[in-house]
C-alpha cells in the first residue's frame, strides 16, 4: 500500500495517470459515438455535375437573311433616330442582330455616331451620299423646278429632296450593295408590337418582293402626270408587265386611270433584287428622263407602289397586319389575338387600318 500509494502521489505519476484515463475514456466516446451517430460520407452520395453545365452554354445563333435596316437621316434628327433604333430593337432585333445602315447627304457628326452606335449588339455603318447622286440632274430646269416647288408650297405641299434618292439611287449605294432584303426605318417613328418571327426570312422563303403595312391615296396634285408616263413606258415595254399583276390596287378601270392608291413607303420591307433588276430600272430611267420627280413632285411611294403592282406577281405583295407601326398622325394597330401575342401598346380602336387598301 504504501508503495502504491508513493507512486499515484508522485507528480510525475498523476499527470501519467490523468493523461491515460482521457485517452481511454475518448477512444470509448468514439467507439461508442460510432454506431450512435450515421456517417456521412457513407449515406450522403457526392453531388454531381449536371450533363448541360458541363455543355456550352453557348446557343446556336438564329438563321438571318441577307438583309439589312436602311435610314435615310439628318445629324439634326439624332433623337428621333435614336428614338426609332432603340424601339426596333427592343421589339424584334435585339433576339436578330440585323445589321443597320444610316445614310446622310452630309458627313456624320462623331456624336451622331457614338450615341446610336451605343445602341445595338449589331453592326452600325454611316454612309455619305455624293452630291452626284443627292441633287437634281444637270438638264434639270431649274427655273421650271422652281416655280413647282413654290406652288406645291402654297398648297401646304412640301417637296422633299430625298424622293428621287428613295425612288431609284439608295438601293446602289455602295453600304447596301452587299444586301438583298432591306427594311425602311424613318427617325421618330414607333414599333407597337413585338415581332415573335423573322420577317426577313418570311420574304426569302415565301419569294414575297415588297411588304406593307398602311396604304393610303396620294394627293392627285403631286403626280397630275405620273400615270400618263407609266402608260407610254408599259406601251414601249409590255414585256416587262406580269401577267398575274396587282393592276386592280392601282387602277379602277383596267389600266386606264391611276386612282392614287400606294403603299407608305416609310415603312416598307423589300427585295433590293427587284429594284435592280431590268423592268424597274428601265422604268426608272424613264421616269426621270422626264423630270417629273422635279417638275411635279412624283414620290417613291406611288413610284414604287405602280412598279411592284405591275412588274412583280400579286402574291409576292404581303401585308404585314401584325406589325403596328406610326408614322406622324398615321397609324397601324392590330387587334384580337394579334394584338396580344405581339403585346401591343397601342389601342387597336385607332388604327388606319380599317380604311385601308391593298391587293
Amino acid at each position: 500500500m504504501s508503495s502504491l500509494s508513493s507512486l499515484t502521489n508522485s507528480p510525475r505519476r498523476r499527470v501519467y495517470f490523468v493523461s491515460l484515463a482521457i485517452v481511454i475514456f475518448f477512444s470509448a466516446l468514439f467507439t461508442l459515438g460510432h454506431g450512435i451517430f450515421p456517417q456521412v460520407s457513407s449515406t450522403v452520395p457526392r453531388p454531381t455535375v449536371p450533363d448541360e453545365i458541363l455543355q456550352s452554354t453557348e446557343q446556336e445563333a438564329p438563321y438571318r437573311a441577307n438583309a439589312t435596316f436602311v435610314m435615310l437621316c439628318k445629324n439634326s434628327e439624332l433623337d428621333g433616330v435614336v428614338s426609332s433604333i432603340r424601339r426596333m430593337e427592343d421589339r424584334f432585333n435585339k433576339d436578330y442582330g440585323y445589321p443597320w445602315v444610316l445614310l446622310n447627304d452630309q458627313p456624320f457628326e462623331e456624336e451622331f455616331k457614338e450615341r446610336v452606335a451605343v445602341l445595338t449588339r449589331a453592326n452600325v455603318t454611316f454612309g455619305y451620299i455624293s452630291p452626284e447622286i443627292w441633287n437634281q440632274p444637270d438638264f434639270i430646269d431649274e427655273k421650271r423646278a422652281s416655280a413647282a416647288r413654290a406652288e406645291l408650297a402654297a398648297q401646304g405641299i412640301i417637296y422633299a429632296d430625298s424622293v428621287p434618292f428613295n425612288s431609284g439611287f439608295f438601293y446602289h449605294h455602295e453600304l447596301l450593295n452587299p444586301y438583298r432584303y432591306y427594311w425602311r426605318v424613318e427617325p421618330s417613328v414607333d414599333y407597337f408590337c413585338n415581332v415573335n418571327y423573322d420577317p426577313f426570312e418570311y420574304m426569302e422563303k415565301n419569294n414575297k418582293t415588297y411588304g406593307f403595312t398602311i396604304s393610303l391615296l396620294e394627293w392627285h396634285q403631286t403626280i397630275p402626270t405620273l400615270w400618263k408616263t407609266v402608260r407610254e413606258f408599259t406601251k414601249q415595254n409590255p414585256q416587262y408587265l406580269h401577267p398575274d399583276n396587282a393592276m386592280n390596287f392601282v387602277s379602277n378601270d383596267k389600266g386606264a386611270n391611276y386612282n392614287n392608291c400606294h403603299f407608305w413607303s416609310n415603312f416598307e420591307i423589300a427585295d433590293m433584287d427587284f429594284w435592280r433588276g431590268e423592268a424597274y430600272s428601265k422604268f426608272f430611267e424613264f421616269l426621270e428622263s422626264t423630270g417629273g420627280f422635279y417638275y411635279e413632285r412624283w414620290g417613291d411611294a406611288p413610284v414604287h407602289s405602280i412598279a411592284v403592282s405591275l412588274f412583280a406577281p400579286k402574291d409576292s405583295i404581303h401585308y404585314f397586319y401584325d406589325i403596328g407601326y406610326r408614322h406622324d398622325s398615321f397609324q397601324h394597330c392590330p387587334s384580337g389575338d394579334v394584338w396580344q401575342q405581339g403585346r401591343c401598346s397601342c389601342d387597336p380602336k385607332h388604327t388606319f387600318s380599317e380604311f385601308i387598301l391593298h391587293p
